[in-house]
């Protein structure tokens, strides 16, 4: 069931979102060629409990680590390890979220180390400008499969690839709530947004065709082809207008 969060709720989410964008701020500082990725993770969770927050995804489902670290091939999920260092040339997703007093923000950035070839930086650009163009269309009577449709059309008219095995979610008091959020279209309209849905848009868009794999750790997603994988999301807000974007 979507749930509509009230005044009080929305302005937690708000905080949380304030609180998350900050973090990534600080994050996307500290990532550089050497550090590890173990060491990322160390950061962003004493960034998230100096805030008075708890790191939404440390233990989740029994997944270690506060934030999700993919690097290249690696879609989501990945997990930080002390031995695994940044590299000039990749390109790395850094996914994390923080409960704020009982609510939820969830968000990520795919991160450009050092200087990375052409098709990397577009995959990057496009996946993040992709995010837009769905959230063009998240307004209190469109439906659902509208950003998921716009979000398709923009990201494969580069001749990317949508995966199709992982989906954006709604949030609020727990990470993942109705609806699923698909970056693909669907045969079906989806529900009608209405003002006080807050969701969690996410493309994640590769550089070569839409499968995706699991490696044996059970969590990290890699692209089945071996191309480059980029990441992009943000918790947003339906209203009687233009949405409005907490996480950023």
């Amino acid at each position: 069931m979507v749930t509509i969060k009230s005044e009080r709720e929305i302005e937690l989410m708000r905080e949380a979102g304030k609180i998350l964008a900050s973090v990534h701020e600080e994050l996307g500082k500290a990532v550089k060629p050497g550090i590890s990725t173990k060491e990322i993770d160390r950061i962003c969770e004493e960034m998230i409990r100096s805030h008075g927050c708890i790191p939404s995804f440390l233990n989740y489902q029994g997944y270690p680590a506060s934030v999700c670290i993919s690097i290249n091939d690696e879609v989501v999920h990945g997990i930080p390890d002390k031995h695994r260092y940044l590299e000039e040339g990749d390109i790395v997703s850094l996914d994390t979220g923080v409960i704020w007093k009982g609510y939820q923000s969830d968000a990520a950035r795919t991160h450009m180390i050092g200087e990375v070839d052409a098709r990397a930086r577009k995959l990057v650009e496009v996946t993040e400008q992709s995010f837009f163009e769905g959230i063009k269309y998240a307004k209190a009577g469109n439906h659902l499969n509208d950003i998921s449709k716009a979000i398709q059309e923009y990201a494969e008219s580069f001749g990317f690839g949508v995966v199709r095995d992982l989906v954006g979610h709604g949030i609020g008091t727990e990470m993942h709530e109705a609806p699923e959020i698909p970056n693909f279209s669907q045969r079906r309209k989806g529900i009608k947004l209405a003002p006080g849905m807050t969701l969690a848009i996410e493309p994640m868009i590769t550089a070569g065709r839409y499968d995706v794999a699991w490696m044996d750790d059970g969590w990290t997603v890699v692209t089945e082809d071996g191309s480059l994988a980029s990441h992009y999301e943000n918790t947003i807000l339906i209203t009687d207008g233009e949405p409005e974007i907490l996480s950023l």
